[in-house]
């Protein structure tokens, strides 16, 4: 990170423990062990210089927060004073309202969610499709059905803005029942893209799908929960990134995927009945 940007970072967390705290800053800076006068012109934006790791140590403990975060190397505050794993690994089992995921929708709201899906995205499913897939992945019906609902309820929220890109080529091949679909019936199919098109139309622009050509580009599931977290979705697990790098570089790749896209969000909708008529 650029020291300007490092800079920046830090006064702006600086200035938000000083607002948390509730005192004035003669009396933040008596608590941190440092003059008032150093505080000042580390709140002042003048310079780049960052405090001595004392100071900083000394912020950390004082206001039980993780330097990683103060330094803006982190979304994560640690509020038990511990520095976070920037990678974790998280089991992606149990009802979809008792999981991690549920909970880092929540955490999210508000800002914007990036969604690279596995298949035919959770909210976009019928109750068929729900109960095929269910039988061949050994996947609870209950835990998807709750978690196709959730995900449509907080599509409706008015601070949802959401962003979902995948290949074209997989609503292509679910059409024509080829792959694991091939042995959902065709009526089934036709019925499950008449209920995506219906969805996109009725969740726009709140929830936005583009489609790029999976020939040209590739991308492995994941999602980004605004600037706090990136779960990168293997199987039964996610790999949850933490750190600030990584889920800009992944924000990034998201990015050009919706550049890439040859079905825009304001298409998508006609693109999945066009597909329900002519399967």
């Amino acid at each position: 990170m650029d020291k300007r940007d490092l800079s920046s970072v830090f006064r702006e967390r600086l200035k938000t423990l000083i607002q948390r705290a509730g005192v004035n800053q003669s009396a933040f800076a008596a608590e941190v062990g440092i003059d008032r006068s150093a505080l000042s012109q580390l709140l002042s934006g003048t310079s780049t210089r960052l405090p001595r790791a004392e100071t900083l140590l000394n912020i950390a403990s004082e206001h039980k927060v993780s330097l990683d975060w103060l330094l803006g190397l982190s979304q994560d505050e640690g509020l038990t004073g511990e520095i976070r794993e920037s990678l974790e690994i998280e089991e992606a089992s149990g009802g979809f309202e008792r999981t991690l995921i549920a909970k880092w929708h929540a955490e999210a709201a508000g800002t914007k969610i990036r969604y690279v899906p596995a298949g035919i995205p959770d909210l976009l499913r019928t109750d068929a499709l729900i109960d095929y897939e269910a039988g061949i992945s050994n996947k609870s019906r209950e835990a998807q059905l709750g978690e196709t609902q959730y995900r449509i309820d907080y599509s409706r929220r008015p601070e949802t803005d959401m962003e979902v890109c995948m290949p074209r080529h997989t609503l292509d091949i679910f059409a024509r029942g080829l792959g694991v679909w091939d042995r959902f019936p065709a009526d089934l199919r036709a019925e499950q893209l008449a209920h995506m098109a219906r969805l996109l139309d009725d969740l726009y622009p709140s929830f936005r799908l583009y489609l790029y050509d999976g020939r040209m580009r590739y991308s492995i599931p994941y999602t980004i929960f605004g600037s706090l977290r990136a779960a990168i979705y293997v199987g039964d697990m996610y790999l949850v990134l933490n750190a600030t790098q990584p889920i800009h570089t992944l924000t990034r790749h998201f990015d050009n995927l919706i550049r890439a896209a040859d079905v825009n969000a304001h298409e998508a909708a006609s693109f999945a009945a066009s597909l329900a008529v002519t399967r």
